[in-house]
């Protein structure tokens, strides 16, 4: 899909969540480096902070992540997504000592309604790593996190 596409009625709402995916340039599969993986894990937290949310449930794959996501008071969807991806991408770089794109423009963002299954969604994000045959136990696989499981 193209960006316009993706951006269609897309709205950003105080409390609400989001199940979010993006996708790394060119689906390159930086995060197969443990160190590289690491420092786009620790973003999340400064994320958090400095946008007022939180990150219910996520999983980094080699080549995209997939996050639930719940914003707070005067938080703006595509700015804390788009801040997650532009740190992550600064702090990976640097540490690459390289410079470009490592994530596709735009991202993938589905609102919750009040009636959907957080836990199940979040088992189906945490899931990721397990049906595309990277560990046999979510328990070896060591990029994501969630409040429900």
């Amino acid at each position: 899909m193209s960006w316009n596409d993706l951006r269609k009625g897309r709205f950003s709402q105080e409390q609400g969540e989001y199940f979010i995916t993006f996708n790394t340039q060119n689906k390159q599969t930086y995060f197969n480096d443990f160190h590289i993986a690491s420092i786009f894990c620790s973003q999340i937290s400064m994320n958090e902070h400095q946008h007022n949310c939180i990150w219910l449930t996520w999983v980094l794959m080699p080549d995209h992540f997939h996050g639930l996501l719940r914003l707070g008071d005067d938080s703006e969807l595509s700015k804390t997504v788009g801040a997650l991806k532009g740190a992550s991408s600064f702090s990976i770089n640097k540490e690459l000592r390289t410079s470009g794109k490592l994530w596709q423009s735009s991202f993938y963002d589905r609102a919750l309604r009040y009636d959907d299954d957080r836990k199940s969604i979040s088992r189906y994000i945490v899931a990721n790593p397990l049906r595309k045959n990277l560990v046999k136990n979510i328990g070896n696989y060591p990029y994501w996190n969630s409040v429900y499981l």
